[in-house]
């Protein structure tokens, strides 16, 4: 999850571009086709040059680092200058013609537009800066530049040093900016920050220490490092001691109207959120049948000497417990994540499903403290368009320091079939193949404004389809488990529409998907976790992979004999992270267009 904030215009350093070269206007070149696309790509530029130019944190996420030395304060001054920036984009995309523009361009116009309306649906309707505590967290962004290796160390403790001056500003901005916050989100925001506080512990001060900063220059930064870790202090003591016990709360839920808005920009689907909640309770039926076929075939073996339970619910619950007994230690669980990569390279090589890069790594590592405590066992960090050459970490929460009863239900619900099934929606060839191919992409504003549901969409997809090639022994255990794992995406959308837009309690919840899910305790309620704390995001790995796997299938009845699925692949990444109802709009050109 990206979180945009915006940078005071006050706060620009010499050496930015200036404001008239970010809002300069535009005018579209009257003639051919041909120099309608070359003028709009030459605005497509000035477009993302005035993005990173307000959004900072943003542009060092996607490896642009020109403003790394900039802290965004997000006061109210600074949300009236970015709306009115906002307005002028607008105004000057309205001077082209779309529907005279290439096929690419008319999908990068519409992602461009897509983000005005958005960024204009989160600052004035949805207004998470006001009851989001934890949007509040200068820690990613600092490891993050500490951590890169884009920059000598010396240029990047300058860029460090120069963004912790605002410091104090930037946490008195999220002060003023809170107005009866959620609960959830507040001790999201304890957790987080205090994860946070990390960054600026012994690592930081032992490479201001060993750097080639001027004796002045490492004192500066050494006392702004205090600074940040009082000012830090000062943040977490003032959501403990005065946001918590004054209990002013809103409802962590959005309700329907905002929640059908927010499904509508992020998503950006063919369906509507009410059509993606029907779709998900009629593929729930679809799961639990096959369930209850392979499970009745697997129950003499995994549960001998026992008479077969009259529930066929019972049945698929016995069986899978049975084979969920099946995982790491609590110690090994990282490694065993790390060892399976290989594995699924030369699967992926062997049986021709796409091209892979091997320049481009991948790095397990454990979870960085300020990314933990959101409910997410397993991400992935992937370089932005710019650092194409720089790490991809695949990260996961160790296991140390859990209660062994906690530890235990947790490695039973990722147990070796699912890991399996976890590794190739995270890594390969999910999320961390997908965005080597994005950033290969020739648009940029594809990469930049990346869809969700595409995202999250192909890597659901990628486990299926892995699977149908015959990963996994093409065995009734494996595929049982993926009908669970797979279940969980289904519900996963049941549970985002009936938390956000609904009323669904924790307690109802957790029988969802402990009952229809057969997940364990600890993963029923880390996923409740989640969809108090995120909104509509749940719903988009079920409405990418649908997508993704309707268009396989429109394009393969098209194409009969000629259909081939590596061509499929590696075509369907080449657009970047494209909305899929635009993808099949390049790839089906027939089709009826997209709504």
């Amino acid at each position: 999850m990206l979180h945009r904030y915006l940078l005071p215009a006050a706060a620009c350093v010499a050496g930015l571009l200036s404001l008239a070269a970010c809002d300069s206007g535009s005018k579209p070149t009257s003639g051919t086709p041909e120099t309608l696309d070359a003028d709009f790509d030459a605005y497509k530029q000035r477009f993302i040059d005035s993005l990173w130019y307000y959004n900072p944190e943003w542009a060092s996420g996607a490896g642009y680092h020109r403003y790394d030395s900039v802290l965004v304060v997000p006061s109210a001054g600074r949300r009236q200058t970015e709306a009115a920036a906002r307005a002028r984009r607008r105004k000057e995309m309205q001077t082209y013609p779309v529907a005279d523009l290439s096929v690419n361009n008319q999908t990068d116009y519409r992602l461009m537009q897509n983000y005005l309306a958005s960024a204009d649906f989160y600052a004035d309707s949805l207004r998470d800066w006001q009851w989001n505590p934890a949007n509040y967290n200068v820690g990613g962004a600092v490891a993050e530049i500490l951590n890169g290796r884009y920059h000598p160390l010396d240029r990047r403790l300058r860029a460090i040093s120069h963004k912790l001056i605002q410091v104090a500003d930037y946490y008195e901005a999220a002060k003023q900016n809170l107005e009866r916050p959620t609960r959830e989100h507040t001790n999201l925001a304890i957790r987080q920050n205090q994860g946070g506080l990390a960054v600026f512990g012994p690592a930081l001060l032992d490479s201001v220490a060993k750097s080639g900063l001027t004796a002045a220059e490492k004192q500066d930064l050494q006392g702004r490092i205090a600074t940040t870790r009082l000012t830090m202090e000062s943040y977490i003591r003032f959501l403990q001691q005065e946001v918590l016990p004054a209990g002013n709360f809103r409802s962590f839920r959005i309700g329907p109207a905002l929640f059908n808005r927010k499904f509508a920009l992020d998503i950006q689907s063919r369906y509507s959120a009410d059509e993606v909640y029907r779709k998900a309770l009629a593929h729930k039926q679809e799961l639990l049948r096959d369930m209850k076929v392979r499970a009745a075939r697997l129950y003499p073996k995994y549960v001998p000497n026992k008479p077969r339970p009259a529930d066929s619910l019972a049945v698929v619950s016995a069986v899978i417990e049975a084979l969920s007994a099946r995982h790491a230690t609590p110690a090994g669980f990282v490694g065993a994540v790390r060892e399976q990569m290989p594995t699924l390279v030369r699967w992926v090589d062997d049986h021709q499903l796409l091209t892979q890069d091997p320049t481009k790594p991948l790095v397990v590592r454990e979870t960085p403290l300020y990314m933990r405590g959101s409910g997410a066992g397993a991400s992935v960090s992937a370089p932005g368009p710019y650092d194409k050459g720089a790490d991809t970490y695949y990260n996961v929460e160790p296991l140390d320091g859990q209660p062994a009863a906690q530890a235990e239900s947790y490695l039973r619900e990722y147990n070796t079939y699912t890991l399996q099934i976890l590794n190739i929606h995270e890594a390969i060839p999910g999320h961390y193949t997908q965005l080597v191919y994005a950033n290969r992409s020739p648009s940029l504003i594809k990469s930049i404004l990346g869809n969700g549901a595409m995202i999250e969409g192909w890597a659901v997809y990628a486990e299926r389809m892995m699977l149908e090639s015959g990963y996994g022994g093409n065995t009734d255990e494996m595929w049982l488990m993926w009908d669970k794992w797979n279940m969980r995406v289904t519900l996963n959308a049941i549970l985002d529409h009936q938390v956000q837009a609904g009323n669904l309690t924790e307690d109802e919840a957790v029988r969802l998907l402990r009952q229809d899910g057969f997940q364990q305790e600890a993963e029923a309620r880390n996923k409740w976790l989640r969809a108090t704390l995120s909104q509509v995001q749940l719903s988009s790995y079920f409405t990418g992979y649908t997508e993704i796997y309707d268009l396989r299938q429109a394009l393969r009845q098209q194409q009969g004999q000629a259909f081939d699925l590596k061509a499929f692949h590696e075509q369907f990444l080449s657009y970047g992270s494209a909305p899929v109802k635009y993808i099949g709009q390049m790839m089906l050109p027939a089709a009826a267009p997209a709504r």
